[in-house]
């Protein structure tokens, strides 16, 4: 499981994987393949740029929303419908109750001019999804064990 950073008094909190990707297939293959690493924290999934910034940003009337005790990774598509992926990185990054949430571009964009910007606007890492389906396999299940290692504080203290 990933870690967390633990807070100074008691049990740090879960954290807790964001996945915007529009595509089911690729989002059904990310998930698949974390669970066969041994990620077992929830994978939030969210079809759009618009859906990942309602529950990070906007509270809806009953809608589940950003729990800011605890921790959580986002793996954020470029290409979406509604906002693009480097748009909700710029909300993110540009947010101080969100900033120190990592950011991972996971996408099919290999552009070097894509790349520099997404690392301008804060990105923690860019991993490109290759076309083949098990170089793609592998590309996910290398994500895993990057996560099982990664420590995330939460949102707020």
């Amino acid at each position: 499981m990933t870690q967390t950073v633990p807070k100074k008094k008691g049990l740090a909190p879960t954290m807790e994987i964001l996945l915007a990707e529009d595509d089911p297939g690729h989002a059904t293959l990310v998930r698949t393949n974390l669970r066969k690493v041994g990620i077992r924290n929830r994978i939030r999934r969210f079809e759009d740029g618009e859906e990942v910034l309602q529950f990070l940003i906007e509270k809806q009337n009953g809608d589940e929303h950003v729990n800011f005790a605890h921790a959580y990774v986002l793996l954020l598509d470029i290409r979406m419908p509604k906002v693009s992926g480097d748009e909700v990185l710029k909300h993110v990054k540009a947010n101080s109750k969100l900033r120190l949430m990592p950011v991972i571009m996971l996408t099919t964009t290999d552009e070097p001019q894509e790349i520099r910007r997404c690392h301008e606007l804060g990105c923690n890492d860019y991993i490109t999804k290759p076309v083949e389906y098990d170089e793609f396999v592998e590309v996910i299940k290398r994500l895993g064990m990057f996560l099982h290692i990664m420590r995330v504080p939460p949102l707020e203290e």
